[in-house]
């Protein structure tokens, strides 16, 4: 199979699953597999898939498939506890945060990957420089488990409790005031995270 259009050419591919769950390729007019689309996706052809019968967009589905059979075939990139850590935040009141903080991540790593190349092509033959590649992981880490503690509920206050219940109406305000300054908290760390990506990205474009 050859697929000739990269992101930005003509816009993406066209693939549709049939019910007896084979994949065509409308621009090659030809069936394909899973790691036909995975070699897709590595070589930057940019497609999307459509259920024939109903027509509905299942490009989301069909790319989380392709993870999972590289995982089954041993390819590891997910850590159990990141894969943990990602199922609990489905039906989360902060699940919507969560692509776009991903999705930031992966720019990020995206740009440490090319200059980490680019630097080991020059120093090709030498030494290669795993200092840097230790210390981008480390600064990954460190963006990701700032992430984690946004998100994790504060615990409440247990020795109040009981003066709590004697009162709920004054219960449920000193709750609602609560929730409104956790909010505003939480606001004001996503702004500060937004601004150290933004940072990171910018110290990146410099040095590149």
């Amino acid at each position: 199979m050859s697929a000739k259009k990269k992101n930005g050419e003509d816009g993406p591919i066209t693939i549709k699953k049939y019910a007896n769950r084979r994949l065509y390729n409308t621009a090659t007019s030809s069936y394909v597999t899973l790691d036909h689309l995975c070699q897709m996706v590595q070589e930057d052809v940019d497609f999307v898939v459509y259920d024939a019968k109903s027509g509905d967009d299942i490009t989301r589905a069909v790319l989380t498939q392709i993870i999972v059979e590289e995982e089954a075939k041993g390819q590891n990139l997910l850590p159990i506890n990141f894969l943990r850590q990602l199922i609990g935040f489905y039906g989360d009141n902060m699940q919507w945060m969560v692509p776009r903080y991903l999705e930031h991540m992966m720019e990020g790593f995206a740009t440490n990957q090319e200059k980490l190349r680019q630097s080991m092509q020059e120093t090709f033959g030498g030494i290669f420089p795993f200092g840097n590649l230790e210390e981008m992981g480390k600064q990954n880490m460190a963006m990701f488990e700032n992430a984690m503690k946004l998100w994790t509920p504060p615990v409440a206050d247990a020795s109040a409790g009981d003066e709590k219940k004697s009162d709920p109406a004054e219960a449920k305000a000193e709750a609602d005031s609560s929730s409104a300054e956790s909010l505003d908290d939480l606001k004001t760390k996503v702004e500060e995270l937004q601004k150290q990506l933004e940072v990171i990205t910018k110290s990146d474009k410099k040095e590149s």
